[in-house]
């Protein structure tokens, strides 16, 4: 229970920093916590077994103020 509740901190950390990059990006003294990449499947890659079909996706759109909010997340859990 314990490592969930970690492990919902540091989900919870990376998303909030995120929206906080993409709200910072129309402020230009801030835009520069916008600045990032998306990682992950462009394409989801599909499994047709005819019976059933599995497709797998993931994507990543990482930001600096996303690293940020990580970085204090884990501080966080340190102390936790």
């Amino acid at each position: 229970m314990k490592n969930l509740i970690k492990t919902l901190i540091v989900f919870s950390g990376i998303i909030i920093g995120g929206y906080l990059g993409s709200l910072a990006a129309s402020v230009p003294a801030l835009s520069f916590l916008a600045y990032g990449k998306a990682l992950g499947l462009t394409n989801p890659l599909t499994l047709d077994l005819s019976i059933i079909k599995v497709t797998f996706g993931f994507m990543m759109d990482l930001n600096i103020a996303s690293i940020i909010g990580l970085v204090i997340a884990l501080f966080i859990v340190k102390k936790v």
